[in-house]
């Protein structure tokens, strides 16, 4: 088929590169000249393992195509998605700007039949007003579909989500869009669910909901656990052998962040005040979230009889380890208050420095864990990548002033560390 993707952002990109690579020609739309530019050489602009070289493979095939015009991307497309950003508003509502004007353009430059499917997060009735939107504006009686394929890729494991998802999502109304949208995912695995538009829309920010509020009740019982002496990995490990609830998401740290959890737990709210419904449990949620981050500054104000002066160590900036994104990363949120408080901050991570810069200031940025943990009174562990769950401890203690260990994600045996000399402090687990 030949596929038009507006928006090369997280999904967009990540979206376009594998359906290029199971045999089709994808246009790529974007809006910044610099980018794109980029883009047509094969430079990605975030990290996402293997993406890079999926990316160059489908351009020397000459799959994948980079534009800035909508006319040669969607004139021969069967299938365009929009796949743009929808970030929250001050009101926790979804911004649609970019949905509206992709459809608007997608309106001035349609020449035949197309299913427009709308990828992006958006809230109930989005699609409607696509469909609006495309109907003013498209020329003559050209016809046109539209439907709701919502993406469920985690950063840092993409591309094998995109081709072992546990479902494909379908939301339409015509016979045509759905057979084109199951013979486009036909080369890839998982239940189809075929449904109307609006259950469609609701399937994603039901899913990260759910999602979120797991991360948010292990935090809760995190919080417990530390007032009554339990250890809650372990109250969680007993937990999760249950086959009714498993083990997946219960896992408690300095809370959830990203591009994704964040914001669809503001809209589901934002949507649920909208007609009538005071959605409290994930108001919980996201309170429960932000409460994570400050009972974790509170620990290390506590043991370190105040942070005024002190040179403090990060380990991990990014939201989630095997990835770049810094949006709405809980290091954010934890730096910001420690120097509020007067410490100094050093820090590490292995791919998320260059963004981070856009995100936090007067941080040392250290080019490796040692240079993070020289002089600090106290290393954080925020992020739980690999490489820090089988580092030399002894040579961070070497180089470090007082050997304190804040373990944010909970990645290291307490009592090993302990008899490494460090003083040791978890979540949950004290």
């Amino acid at each position: 088929m030949t596929i038009a993707i507006i928006g090369h952002g997280y999904v967009g990109l990540v979206t376009a590169s594998i359906f290029a690579d199971l045999g089709n020609t994808v246009w790529v739309v974007g809006r910044t000249p610099s980018k794109i530019e980029k883009l047509k050489k094969g430079i990605t602009p975030f990290f996402e393992p293997g993406l890079d070289e999926l990316v160059k493979r489908n351009i020397v095939a000459d799959r994948l195509v980079f534009t800035l015009n909508y006319e040669d991307a969607v004139s021969d497309a069967q299938i365009i998605f929009i796949s743009v950003g929808t970030p929250s508003t001050s009101t926790g509502e979804a911004d649609l700007t970019s949905v509206y004007q992709a459809a608007k353009k997608i309106g001035q430059t349609l020449k035949r039949y197309a299913v427009v499917v709308t990828k992006s997060t958006v809230p109930v009735g989005t699609n409607r007003e696509v469909a609006k939107i495309i109907k003013r504006i498209v020329s003559g009686k050209i016809p046109f579909d539209v439907a709701s394929c919502p993406e469920f890729l985690r950063e840092g494991s993409a591309i094998s989500d995109s081709l072992n998802p546990d479902r494909i999502v379908i939301g339409c109304e015509s016979l045509k869009a759905k057979e084109l949208l199951l013979d486009l995912h036909k080369p890839i695995d998982g239940e189809r669910v075929i449904t109307g538009i609006e259950t469609a829309e609701m399937i994603k920010y039901a899913s990260n909901s759910l999602l979120s509020t797991k991360i948010s009740f292990a935090n809760a019982m995190s919080f417990i656990c530390d007032a009554v002496g339990a250890d809650v990995e372990e109250v969680l490990t007993g937990v999760g052998l249950d086959k009714r609830l498993g083990r997946s998401f219960l896992y408690p740290g300095v809370g959830y962040g990203g591009s994704c959890f964040p914001k669809d737990v503001k809209a589901l709210i934002a949507i649920s005040k909208k007609h009538g419904y005071n959605f409290q449990l994930l108001r919980a949620v996201h309170e429960i979230n932000q409460e994570a981050r400050e009972r974790f500054v509170v620990k290390v104000m506590k043991k370190l009889n105040g942070v005024k002066g002190k040179t403090i160590g990060v380990l991990g900036l990014a939201f989630k380890p095997n990835t770049d994104d810094m949006r709405e990363a809980p290091s954010i949120d934890i730096i910001a208050k420690l120097q509020a408080k007067g410490a100094k901050i050093q820090a590490f991570d292995p791919v998320a420095m260059e963004n981070a810069q856009h995100y936090m200031s007067d941080v040392t940025f250290c080019k490796d864990p040692i240079h993070a943990a020289r002089g600090v009174w106290a290393l954080l562990v925020l992020t739980e990548w690999n490489e820090f769950k089988q580092i030399d401890l002894l040579k961070l203690k070497k180089v470090m002033k007082k050997p304190y260990l804040f373990d944010g994600r909970n990645i290291y045996d307490p009592k090993k560390i302990k008899n490494l000399g460090f003083t040791y402090v978890g979540v949950g687990r004290e």
